[in-house]
Formats: structure tokens, C-alpha cells, sequence
């Protein structure tokens, strides 16, 4: 089994910046793809990017360009660096990694974007 702990997020203005962390612990040899997911008040949770072992990442349409995923195997811990957000980013962020036994999820955080 594996464990997400985030940690990261926040209140930033509009064109502000923020980094959220993924911690991965237990059977992370068992892990094959990690993501970030977002939802927003009154809508359904979304994929905002994700990364395959081999280091492939994909984005949403809205993020690409100003907000890039990362991994760090040593740590394994994943990031997510957040670039001139948007209100439209405000949204609870969850962690999500795909193993060999399903997927698992953070606890999530809260980012909120207002001036």
C-alpha cells in the first residue's frame, strides 16, 4: 500500500506563485504513474498533469505553460510548481499515484488565488 502526504498551497495574489509537494512512502516500487488533481466548488475533480516513472508528463490545456510537474525518486516525492495563477485555480489539490494495486490519494490543499 502507499501513502500521499502533501504539503504546500495556500492564498496567492493573481500572477503569484506557489509549489505543492507529494510525499510517497510504503510500496512505492509498486508505483507506475503520479498526478495532481484539482476540484473546484460546485465541479468535478480534474486531472491538471501527471508523470509516468520514464519521467513523461502530461498537462490540462489550461495549466500548460505555467505549471510543470516534477518528480524527485530520491525523495520520492513529487512536485507541482504553480506559475502566474489564475482564480480560476482556486481548488482543493490532491495528490494521486497509480500503483499496482489501484490508486490512492492525498489528503489534499487547498489553493486559493484572489487579490
Amino acid at each position: 500500500q502507499v501513502q500521499l502526504v502533501e504539503s504546500g498551497g495556500g492564498l496567492v495574489q493573481p500572477g503569484g506563485s506557489l509549489t505543492l509537494s507529494c510525499a510517497a512512502s510504503g510500496d512505492i516500487f509498486s508505483i507506475y504513474v503520479m498526478g495532481w488533481y484539482r476540484q473546484a466548488p460546485g465541479k468535478l475533480r480534474e486531472v491538471v498533469a501527471t508523470i509516468t516513472s520514464d519521467g513523461s508528463t502530461n498537462y490540462v490545456d489550461s495549466v500548460k505553460g505555467r505549471f510543470t510537474i516534477s518528480r524527485d525518486n530520491a525523495k520520492n516525492t513529487e512536485y507541482l510548481q504553480m506559475n502566474n495563477l489564475e482564480p480560476e485555480d482556486t481548488a482543493v489539490y490532491y495528490c494521486n499515484a497509480g500503483t499496482s494495486s489501484g490508486y490512492c490519494w492525498g489528503q489534499g490543499n487547498q489553493v486559493t488565488v484572489s487579490a
